[in-house]
């Protein structure tokens, strides 16, 4: 008995000092990219952090007593990186149904995805105003165009904006220097006047190039008309991460999607492993302040280790 509980005491000192090392160290994400790169698991530090304090408490002597106090540390330290995303505001609210509501979906299909008919079958039935896919591929997109009759803007690039209503305009913003990011956007018009519809992928944060994206991102975003914008996309980035929040802040734009697991979905696309539940919100959709949000959701897998992420909005009311 006495071993068993030593084992369990030790074995929750090191997972305890572990996940306090990495939240703490994660702070300095503040002003260091690679520190911020920490942030991004926050969610296992927290979860890993109770479990070392279960064990802990299963201990005796010192180990216990360094166990807890490392366990709160990592708890505290983690906890702090995620709270801002619980607290911040997510821009107005309509009740589903509004008038002038529309359907945006963001997916990233993956290049190597073989379900096409399901996710186009499933697009089918969803029947968005708006969808923007990452890693479309020309199969997939013919194959979206002749179930669908939708129009589809940049139809030659990974990453495609098909709509039920043909778009009015591609005003792309020219980009100054060597251009890191990909991205289309257009204009449409749903019935409540034109919006700007942007969609685009960056790389991991563990990338040098994600800072420099994120930097053209906004340059982007800040070219064109940003009242009733809507940008969505594959972000790989997490909303605790201080990177994501200088973009929030930078952007113009409110993020409508709240702490929403999009990745992975386990056994599907590149991700060859079990995943009993997703615990990377890295799909992210914003839209200006002309619009109120009336849902937000996940779909279900369809061959990518991406989920997508489906927002309806409607037009703010007049005061």
């Amino acid at each position: 008995m006495h071993l068993a509980r030593t084992i369990l005491g030790t074995l929750g000192l090191v997972l305890a000092a572990i996940c306090a090392a990495a939240a703490v160290a994660a702070q300095g994400g503040r002003f260091s990219p690679s520190l911020d790169i920490l942030t991004h698991l926050a969610p296992l530090y927290l979860a890993g952090a109770m479990l070392a304090a279960a064990l802990a408490a299963a201990g005796s002597g010192e180990s216990r007593r360094a166990g807890l106090i490392l366990a709160a540390v990592g708890a505290v330290a983690s906890g702090a990186l995620i709270a801002p995303e619980l607290l911040r505001d997510t821009g107005p609210k309509a009740a589903p149904g509004a008038s002038g509501e529309i359907k945006v979906i963001a997916f990233n299909v993956w290049e190597g995805n073989r379900r096409l008919e399901d996710v186009t079958a499933w697009l089918r039935a969803e029947n968005p105003d708006i969808v923007l896919l990452e890693e479309a591929t020309p199969a997939l997109r013919n194959r979206i165009v002749a179930r669908t009759g939708w129009s589809v803007a940049g139809a030659r690039s990974n990453d495609m904006i098909f709509s039920r209503a043909p778009y009015l305009a591609m005003r792309r913003p020219v980009l100054a220097g060597k251009r890191a990011l990909t991205w289309v956007n257009a204009t449409y018009d749903t019935g409540g006047g034109p919006f700007e519809v942007i969609v685009t992928h960056t790389t991991w944060p563990t990338e040098h190039g994600q800072q420099a994206q994120s930097q053209s991102l906004r340059r982007v975003v800040q070219a064109l008309p940003r009242e009733r914008m809507v940008l969505g996309g594959d972000f790989n980035s997490t909303p605790w991460s201080f990177s994501r929040r200088r973009d929030d802040a930078a952007l113009g734009l409110i993020r409508r999607d709240r702490a929403l697991a999009t990745w992975p979905t386990g056994r599907s696309g590149p991700w060859p492993w079990p995943a009993p539940f997703s615990f990377l919100p890295i799909d992210h959709i914003y839209a200006g302040p002309g619009w109120a949000t009336t849902g937000v959701r996940r779909g279900p897998r369809l061959g990518s280790d991406h989920y997508p992420l489906i927002v309806t909005l409607a037009p703010v009311a007049p005061r």
